[in-house]
């Protein structure tokens, strides 16, 4: 089994809001590359995370998810596939974290809780 690396690609939409579209997989050896990138952000800022090219996320995924949330000023999940916002419903990250529901049910993602 190949690991795929995780990409972070950062686009800055206005002065207060970046969006951070993942492609990869969100874990335990990528998970650190996302809080690099969040840690590097100024001040207080509004963070989307485009999760539809994230192929897993495990726990450390959710935990860096949670770091991210602590240095934002707010953040918000698009692309959640139907597997990863079962985890965060179990997990009781959605009662936390803003999730936007957009991929369609019948995706790959593989979800590690």
């Amino acid at each position: 089994m190949s690991h795929q690396l995780l990409t972070i690609e950062v686009t800055r939409l206005d002065a207060s809001h970046v969006r951070l579209r993942l492609t990869g997989e969100l874990d335990y050896d990528t998970a650190p590359d996302l809080i690099a990138v969040a840690a590097e952000l100024p001040g207080e800022q509004h963070v989307t995370i485009d999760m539809a090219g994230v192929g897993l996320c495990d726990s450390s995924g959710l935990s860096a998810l949670l770091m991210v949330h602590r240095g934002a000023g707010a953040i918000r999940l698009t692309g959640v596939s139907a597997r990863l916002q079962q985890l965060l419903d179990r997990t009781g990250l959605t009662e936390l974290l803003a999730v936007e529901h957009s991929v369609a049910d019948g995706d790959n993602l593989s979800a590690i809780g």
